[in-house]
């Protein structure tokens, strides 16, 4: 029996080997890793460790020693070893191969290793080399490594693609008096002279892009909030915030972590869950095993934080933590599929809520946290399926956008209510177990699901998944001679004027002067006539989407939309209010009449996510939608109507979200004059809970709206900030605030040097405050300069920066001026990135829309 095993595995190899030897004719080295590399290195190679040593220096300019002793199984020498490595050749000192020197091989970003130098087996390489610096985040006292979706290969030589797992052994040096956070817990510590070595054990095994090391001046915190201890590392000063937040953080991680255990019947599956706030950080957070990442401001907030911001928090420490299992325990095979693992982290972020927050709807929370900003992408020129096609890696941080995380969770909760939650956790509990410390795909988890439910996955996920856009609803409705409903048809057609059809299950409200009819709708076709409608009487208003569940535009009712305000259920009234808004932008409405029933909203509503819902968009038809003459006469009645409600005996959570909104707006003489007072501290709003962020705000409406007192203002504010990080961002910020157009000039020319656009999150809001719609006669000149800079930025910023770029640029306006200098710059870059375009289109959805109408407004 084992001599008939032995002979198949030699026949499966030499199979295999056969099979791949023919792929060796067609293995075409390329910038990136192909599919086609990623393939055959996923067969080639198995049992890999990295061991990586880095030398830290004081000075953020000096240069990273570095070492990799890369321990691997090779089991296919029909090609060459190709490790990726996308620094210069000159960066790499030295190249041994199983304890032999050879030369260094240098190629389109990869390290090759050719096959006589290897052996089947066992391996070892050691690379001595210098740390590439794109993704290691350095600033004058602290850095951070920030490696997704492929920025590994930036930093050391590595396999950098998600289905080849991993271990490390890390070590660090760095100043004695900084701190460390990796993946795993310190299990050495050597003092000598001015520097500090950490060795850390053995790791977790993960992908490359969730190897992670912090580094650097943070202070140090350790609780124990259930059955194990956690760490953080931040760098928060102000005493309020972090006496406040500390205990919540950790609470929230271990509500998360108890969550998830039962959720998916799988124990955390890490040595350890530590974790960094860092001030400049890019995103909300990143997943690293055992040391996830956080942007400071999101976690730290004191008494002045709205319910909002709170939920906002818990949220994302629940997405962070959903990781631990959807992404880092079970990781894509390839990101193509990256949209699986940040729909799970959302959905499962949903989920946590709803016993930590037991006051909220989340049925609401749900839809204000993902509608809007799925509906803005979908419906925009670049849209794009939840599933794209990925042929090279590089251009993986292009995936990533409002598709997936927020199109994805509305699709999933879709599928969850059609299969049944009990069906739906079983096969989520399966899919877990069985790809456990592996890779899984989409179409594994729906080989899991559809064996739990009589629904079609494939088909149903067709749509959902593989198609692009929405589904734009309309009805016909007849009544009888004694007004009950004789027929009631909805259709479906596709935004996008293709065949696809969306099944789904919404409700719709029939509003009566004594109550609510609720009927059910699942369309699974074009059309579907609404049965348990016939027979009941004519309904004072049908609403539709009345639970918020659908996706999609659906009819309103009548031209009179002041109803919207007065419906009791508050999902109703949010689904309603984004209803209309999506209605106005496909023309069904005009954008007075919108924003005539957005003032209404702003009057009467109470509920914190519905009003947010509201000045939302009010905001976007303010400043993009209505004509010059329309926006003068809004403005002042706008101003009047929020500062009047400001005066009111409301809760903290509405005043703090309605003031955002006037303190947006508030470019007349009399709210400037009022904007003042607020800022200065001569006027106090009952209620109205403002923190040391809050007036850095308010001082920058100000220089933007040209108060007279600009300079002072802006010199006090920054002399004032008591956060030594918030003062070198405010310091970054002065130029694009400047009353003097040649400094604000030099600040959009600066971001010519990549240097000067290191912290993100930085120039997207100096490119805000400089685009600023009151500020667009003189910066428009530099739209061209932006669109010809984003083929940088795609090159050089992290995953959601060209979009950002884009959205504060060009974005910013509604202009015919604009719209023609996007067409000019499309017209002459006939080869501009096709993933580039469609971030364009995306972020510039407005600005197209805008001229439709205000054309026919005008």
């Amino acid at each position: 029996m084992k001599i008939f095993y032995s002979f198949l595995c030699v026949l499966a190899f030499t199979a295999i080997g056969f099979s791949q030897s023919k792929q060796k004719e067609n293995l075409v080295l390329e910038n990136g890793v192909s599919e086609q590399m990623a393939r055959f290195r996923k067969h080639q190679i198995s049992d890999v460790t990295y061991g990586l040593s880095f030398e830290i220096p004081y000075q953020k300019q000096e240069k990273i020693n570095s070492d990799l002793t890369l321990n691997l199984t090779i089991l296919d020498l029909t090609e060459s070893l190709y490790l990726d490595f996308k620094e210069k050749t000159s960066n790499i000192k030295s190249i041994q191969v199983n304890r032999k020197s050879i030369a260094i091989v240098h190629e389109k970003g990869h390290i090759v290793i050719a096959a006589k130098d290897l052996s089947l087996g066992k391996n070892i390489v050691a690379i001595s080399f210098i740390a590439g610096n794109l993704s290691l985040n350095r600033n004058d006292d602290f850095l951070y490594t920030l490696l997704v979706p492929d920025r590994a290969s930036t930093l050391f030589p590595c396999f950098d693609q998600p289905d080849i797992k991993a271990t490390y052994k890390l070590s660090l040096m760095v100043p004695k008096d900084w701190s460390v956070l990796a993946g795993a817990d310190v299990k050495e510590k050597v003092e000598k002279g001015d520097f500090t070595t950490y060795t850390f054990g053995e790791s977790d095994k993960m992908s490359t892009y969730l190897f992670s090391f912090v580094a650097g001046k943070f202070k140090t915190v350790t609780q124990k909030p259930g059955n194990r201890e956690m760490t953080m590392l931040y760098r928060e000063n102000e005493p309020e915030k972090i006496k406040i937040s500390t205990d919540t953080i950790f609470k929230l991680h271990q509500q998360s972590l108890d969550f998830l255990e039962k959720y998916t019947n799988y124990k955390f599956p890490f040595q350890k869950l530590d974790f960094a706030s860092i001030p400049v950080f890019q995103y909300g957070g990143m997943e690293h095993v055992g040391a996830i990442q956080y942007r400071e401001s999101t976690l730290f907030l004191d008494n002045s934080a709205t319910d909002s911001e709170k939920l906002d928090r818990a949220k994302l420490i629940a997405h962070e933590t959903s990781h631990m299992w959807f992404g880092d325990l079970v990781t894509m095979k390839w990101f193509d599929d990256v949209w699986m693992k940040e729909v799970f982290a959302n959905f499962m972020a949903d989920k946590i809520m709803n016993p930590i927050f037991p006051k909220i709807n989340h049925n609401l929370q749900f839809f204000s946290a993902h509608y809007a900003n799925a509906y803005a992408e979908d419906r925009s020129l670049g849209t794009h399926p939840i599933k794209q096609n990925l042929a090279n890696l590089k251009d993986a941080g292009s995936l990533y956008g409002a598709i997936i995380y927020n199109k994805a969770p509305i699709m999933m909760r879709q599928l969850e209510a059609t299969m049944g939650k009990e069906a739906f956790q079983k096969g989520i509990e399966k899919y877990i177990k069985k790809y456990a410390n592996d890779n899984a795909d989409w179409n594994n988890l729906v080989e899991i699901l559809d064996a739990e439910t009589p629904l079609d996955m494939q088909k149903w996920s067709e749509v959902w998944v593989n198609k692009s856009g929405r589904a734009i609803f309309t009805d016909e409705i007849k009544y009888d001679a004694q007004n009950r409903i004789s027929d009631f048809v909805i259709q479906q057609k596709a935004e996008d004027k293709s065949d696809n059809i969306w099944p789904q299950i919404f409700q719709i409200g029939l509003i009566y002067a004594d109550n609510v009819k609720i009927v059910d709708v699942n369309i699974k076709d074009k059309n579907l006539s609404l049965k348990e409608a016939i027979g009941l009487e004519k309904p004072l208003n049908i609403i539709y989407n009345y639970n918020g569940f659908g996706y999609g535009v659906f009819p309103l009712d009548g031209n009179n939309f002041n109803y919207i305000s007065t419906l009791k259920d508050e999902v109703a009234r949010a689904s309603s209010y984004s209803n209309l808004y999506e209605n106005m932008l496909i023309g069904n409405v005009s954008p007075s009449k919108t924003f005539d029933c957005f003032i209404k909203g702003i009057q009467k509503e109470e509920n914190e996510l519905v009003l947010k819902i509201i000045t939302n968009q009010t905001s976007n038809v303010f400043w993009k939608f209505l004509t010059g003459k329309q926006q003068n006469k809004a403005q002042k009645e706008l101003e009047d109507i929020l500062y009047e409600r400001l005066q009111a005996n409301l809760s903290s959570n509405i005043k703090k979200t309605l003031f955002n909104l006037f303190s947006s707006i508030a470019y007349s003489d009399s709210a400037k004059a009022k904007l003042y007072q607020i800022w200065n501290k001569e006027i106090e709003i009952p209620n109205l809970k403002l923190n040391e962020d809050d007036y850095t705000n308010i001082a920058m409406n100000l220089a933007i709206f040209k108060h007279e007192k600009a300079d002072e203002i802006l010199e006090k504010t920054r002399t004032t900030i008591t956060n030594p990080d918030k003062q070198k961002r405010f310091e970054f910020l002065l130029p694009s605030l400047s009353k003097d157009e040649s400094v604000r000039n030099a600040f959009m020319e600066s971001l010519k040097d990549d240097k000067n656009r290191e912290k993100e999150s930085w120039v997207s809001v100096g490119l805000a405050n400089f685009h600023h719609p009151l500020r667009q006669e003189s910066a428009q000149k530099y739209i061209r300069f932006s669109l010809d800079l984003v083929d940088e930025i795609q090159r050089t910023g992290d995953i959601f920066f060209p979009k950002d770029w884009l959205s504060n640029t060009v974005g910013k306006y509604s202009s015919k001026d604009a719209f023609d200098e996007v067409h000019r710059f499309l017209k002459e870059n006939p080869n501009f990135s096709p993933i580039l375009k469609r971030k364009l289109l995306q972020a510039t959805d407005g600005l197209y829309r805008a001229q439709n109408i205000k054309k026919e407004t005008e």
